[in-house]
């Protein structure tokens, strides 16, 4: 028995938390999914900290928020350098290292003796580059893209795989590898970490993005767990794949097989383990960067699927399971509100090394709550553990209870409350009733009062035109003429029309 477990950490990208056989789905095939939460612990209240991929993957990471970590939008420039990589097609890409400087939990591992391998989507700037901690460096270089004739970095290099190779299998393969390679290495007595980063389920969709086997699962489906909303959104924007009649079931067929697809890759890894004798000496974790909508509230997307962004439940919850077998509790759904800030404490917590960020750092540790029996004195319950959590995306930031949530965009709104314990679907913004209301003051304070502790003012994202266009630089970086986010804002009307050069000012189009 190795001194220390293994971990292996499953990231999926734009998975709801309701795209789960074992959340209740019941239309949804995700059989070791399932399995691997009946041996496990299901966390049903589980929130990203930005509901969009490269800012809750920095979070994951540095146990930081993104007005702490900097980065607020997924990176749209930085993840590549064309001077690096001729013959590539990259444009004038750059690369630019978005967490240099800031401690991640695997450099912690890696400082500890700990293997670290990644597989899949990075999307945090300077692909090229293993950073991290991270030794075993086999990622896709961009944030998404089609799933067929994919490129890799992997062996220091770019390389183009074959037509005939499925995305989510090649991430896969690399995984596999990683655990082959270290299992016949002299270092097979070490602890390994591995993150298996999934593109999947994020668009595209369309037929012949994914294997007939997958999508022929889904060919007598009625998708009724997602929702159609006449008309759709107001605030939605034109650029996400969506659509109505059979554009909709072919769309809502793609994704559903992206998430079987992931499914069936989790049980060859898990499998893999078995063979080499590692299961139950490994802590497999398996979560979304963040949420989405398939019709939920009449959006298709995430926190950007709409302009201002949303903070809906759909947009930022994510899925959440915690397995080991004989260690974490078996079967058992936990209610209690968990963030992902509080998974950088918490490995460390369980690991027993020491976090020197701890004062820093908003996370809270549940690592408890991961071992067999009541947890340990001194340590929070459930029913104890903090009972609120924070998310932003940009000007917008939201606080989260069991009972309420207030959704605040900086300057001028709209900003939103529901009473969720009794409009779980937030169907009533209560705001529309009164700004005044009383628990939305109470709300706004204790909000204003935790940002205020733990934003870095150089990287405070209320004060970046954020708009859900993507990242261009390094943000914090005052007087050197960069530009970190594209600022052509722009709205959606309610018929779809795009006004590229209006700005969305409390709810009305302003020039």
């Amino acid at each position: 028995m190795k001194p220390k477990p293994n971990i292996v950490l499953f990231l999926t990208d734009d998975q709801g938390p309701w795209a789960l056989g074992c959340a209740g789905n019941e239309e949804i095939h995700t059989p070791n999914l399932d399995r691997l939460a009946a041996g496990g612990t299901r966390f049903a209240n589980f929130f990203c900290a930005s509901p969009v991929c490269s800012p809750a993957r920095a979070s994951i990471f540095t146990g930081r928020i993104p007005s702490q970590h900097g980065v607020h939008d997924w990176i749209r420039r930085g993840s590549m350098d064309s001077s690096r990589t001729p013959g590539y097609g990259g444009g004038d890409d750059c690369g630019i290292e978005y967490l240099a400087g800031l401690p991640s939990y695997t450099e912690h591992l890696a400082a500890a003796g700990y293997t670290c391998g990644i597989s899949g989507k990075w999307h945090l700037g300077d692909s090229m580059q293993p950073q991290k901690g991270f030794s075993y460096w086999n990622v896709f270089p961009y944030g998404g893209g089609d799933y067929y004739g994919a490129w890799m970095i992997r062996d220091g290099g770019l390389q183009k795989e074959a037509d005939d190779r499925y995305l989510t299998d090649v991430i896969t393969d690399g995984a596999l590898r990683f655990l082959d390679e270290h299992a016949a290495g002299t270092g097979s007595d070490a602890p390994f970490y591995l993150s298996v980063h999934y593109t999947a389920p994020h668009s595209p969709w369309e037929a012949g993005q994914h294997p007939e086997d997958l999508v022929g699962l889904y060919a007598e489906c009625r998708f009724e767990s997602c929702p159609e909303v006449p008309g759709g959104h107001p605030w939605q924007i034109n650029s996400a794949p969506r659509g109505t009649g059979e554009k909709r079931r072919e769309l809502l067929r793609g994704y559903f097989a992206a998430v079987s697809g992931v499914d069936r890759s989790v049980g060859l890894i898990l499998e893999k383990l078995a063979a080499i004798g590692e299961i139950e000496n490994t802590l497999v974790i398996f979560t979304g960067d963040n949420g989405m909508n398939m019709g939920h509230h009449g959006i298709w997307g995430k926190g950007n699927g709409t302009f201002p962004q949303n903070m809906y439940d759909t947009s930022v919850k994510v899925p959440m399971i915690v397995s080991r077998p004989g260690y974490v509790p078996e079967g058992r759904v936990d209610a209690s509100l968990r963030s992902h800030y509080d998974l950088y404490p918490t490995l460390l917590d369980y690991l027993g090394l020491d976090n020197p960020q701890a004062d820093a750092l908003p996370g809270s540790s549940f690592a408890s709550l991961l071992r067999e029996g009541d947890p340990t004195p001194g340590s929070p319950t459930a029913e104890e553990a903090p009972v609120v959590v924070f998310d932003e995306y940009g000007p917008v930031r939201m606080i989260r209870s069991r009972e309420w949530k207030y959704v605040h965009r900086y300057p001028y709104g709209p900003n939103e409350l529901y009473e969720v314990a009794a409009d779980p679907d937030e169907t009533k913004n209560l705001i529309e009733d009164s700004e005044e209301h009383p628990q939305a003051r109470r709300l706004r304070a204790e909000l204003e009062q935790w940002f205020l502790r733990y934003s870095d003012p150089e990287r405070d994202g209320s004060k970046e035109p954020v708009t859900g266009k993507g990242q261009l630089d390094l943000c914090g970086i005052p007087g050197d003429g960069r530009r970190a986010f594209d600022q052509d804002w722009w709205y959606i009307s309610g018929d779809g029309e795009c006004l590229p050069d209006k700005h969305f000012v409390a709810g009305r189009i302003t020039e």
